[in-house]
């Protein structure tokens, strides 16, 4: 399976989990998706992740955006495991884990690096839009815990660059000014599209206030 990139198809599934038989596509419906996997259960950074994911469910809530997880170990040990995180990062987990002990996302999804491990996934990340399609990947070692700061930051400049003629700036957040794409050229349709007005540092570097912000 080569390696997906932006803008290819999430691969569809049917799979259990920790909810039941999760069939990936009919489950997300129009929302927007997460899909991170994690090395195996009863991992510590894994757990802290997975607690940190529970936390936040209002805020993929608000976003539009269901998260699962996925690790290459059976139901019944994400059942033990999801006690151990409820446990020791006082929370719920309210969200499914994959159950992929044959594999068969983690090769659909590029998941096992050989030459970081023959058995465990890497620390991915997937973004899918409503549409199935790949909007972000993120790739971590097994020993690096994911940035969730940064998840929610990409979300927002994703759904905001989605519906606007407009990118984000780095180390952008939510609210601050963002950039009009050099593709809009029309001065009337750019005074339609940005009523708040816009500086023009150069002329393909134009900054004009958040559009969706009050």
């Amino acid at each position: 399976m080569p390696t997906l990139r932006l803008g290819d198809t999430a691969p569809d599934f049917e799979q259990l989990s920790s909810d039941g038989p999760i069939h990936f596509h009919q489950w997300l419906g129009d929302s927007w998706g997460v899909l991170f996997s994690h090395p195996a259960d009863f991992t510590p950074v894994c757990t802290t992740e997975l607690g940190l994911t529970a936390k936040l469910k209002d805020e993929f809530a608000k976003r539009n955006v269901k998260v699962i997880a996925l690790s290459v170990d059976p139901v019944d040990r994400h059942g033990e495991w999801i006690k151990d995180i409820n446990r020791t990062q006082n929370t719920i987990v309210n969200f499914p884990i994959i159950a992929d002990a044959d594999r068969k996302v983690s090769e659909l999804y590029d998941l096992i690096h050989p030459n970081a491990s023959t058995t465990a996934t890497v620390r991915s990340v997937f973004v899918i839009d409503p549409a199935k399609k790949i909007r972000l990947t993120l790739t971590y070692p097994a020993s690096t815990g994911r940035n969730f700061d940064e998840l929610l930051r990409v979300i927002d400049s994703l759904q905001l660059t989605e519906y606007h003629s407009v990118a984000t700036p780095g180390n952008w957040k939510d609210g601050e000014d963002v950039v009009i794409v050099p593709s809009l050229q029309d001065p009337d349709l750019i005074r339609q599209k940005f009523p708040k007005g816009y500086a023009e540092v150069t002329p393909y570097l134009r900054l004009t206030p958040q559009p969706n912000k009050a």
